[in-house]
């Protein structure tokens, strides 16, 4: 009997990869150790529409390698 559990694809199920500067260096290092996140919406202007929503997807994946197969998982912020 194996004594050992790989997890070859793990997620990230709570990430900031915030915004800019600061989620060119977050979102790479979090793309080569997970295979998704979900990604949290309080950014300074949170994420509180579905528009909002896929232009900040589009940006994370910009900010990726083209061979990269991470996946976001987008969120809305729905509180205050």
């Amino acid at each position: 009997m194996t004594k050992t559990l790989t997890i070859t694809s793990p997620d990230d199920f709570h990430v900031h990869l915030r915004d800019d500067a600061l989620m060119a260096a977050v979102a790479p290092y979090t793309a080569k150790q997970f295979k998704r996140a979900l990604v949290m919406p309080n950014l300074k202007t949170p994420i509180t529409t579905v528009d909002q929503a896929l232009q900040y997807e589009s940006r994370i994946k910009k900010s990726l390698k083209s061979e990269s197969h991470f996946q976001p998982l987008m969120t809305l912020y729905l509180t205050d």
